[in-house]
């Protein structure tokens, strides 16, 4: 525990208060409590909301979460959250959260789920023939600029330095042009 003034002055006080009531301070013993985050896992990670990138610490037992705070080490928010951050806690613990893909059809009215090797080979089927079907060798002037206008990306104020800069990587080697982050938005 770090001693602070303020700290050293209220142990004092109740110390002379103690003593001065006759209360007999060196036989105290501590009252038994049973904290919601004993026995669990600390995780430091950043808000996923905006793109102010505030601190938060998670902590989870068994896979589950537990609770949510702020972090009061995070240079940005110093542990306090807003009103969006301080509900990060619904996003894990949620029954309305939906755990599985659902795909609509084309021309349908109703959503089916689906399983998620399913969702992933059907997002990369898409992705490969929309560059395929779009992609530019070279430009209106001959110049070489090896790039695909048809697909864009927005980048997420969650996503922290190195894995911004493995995406971008994998973007700039898929040919994209257009690429923005949450963050200038």
């Amino acid at each position: 525990m770090e001693v602070t003034r303020r700290t050293f002055l209220k142990f004092s006080g109740a110390t002379v208060l103690g003593v001065g009531l006759g209360i007999d301070v060196t036989n105290a013993k501590a009252e038994s409590l049973t904290l919601k985050t004993q026995y669990t896992t600390e995780t430091t990670t950043i808000c996923p909301y905006c793109a102010v990138g505030c601190g938060v610490i998670v902590y989870s037992r068994y896979g589950r979460l537990i609770n949510i705070e702020g972090d009061p080490d995070h240079p940005i928010n110093e542990g306090s959250l807003c009103s969006k951050g301080s509900s990060l806690f619904q996003l894990g613990e949620n029954e309305a959260r939906l755990k599985v893909p659902l795909y609509r059809a084309p021309g349908s009215d109703k959503w089916e789920e689906v399983s998620w090797d399913w969702a992933i080979s059907e997002v990369a089927k898409r992705v490969v023939k929309t560059r395929e079907e779009t992609f530019t060798l070279k430009n209106d002037k001959g110049e070489t600029v090896n790039r695909t206008l048809g697909i864009a990306s927005v980048g997420s104020a969650a996503m922290d330095n190195e894995e911004c800069y493995i995406y971008q990587k994998f973007l700039r080697g898929l040919g994209l042009a257009y690429i923005e982050h949450q963050a200038r938005i």
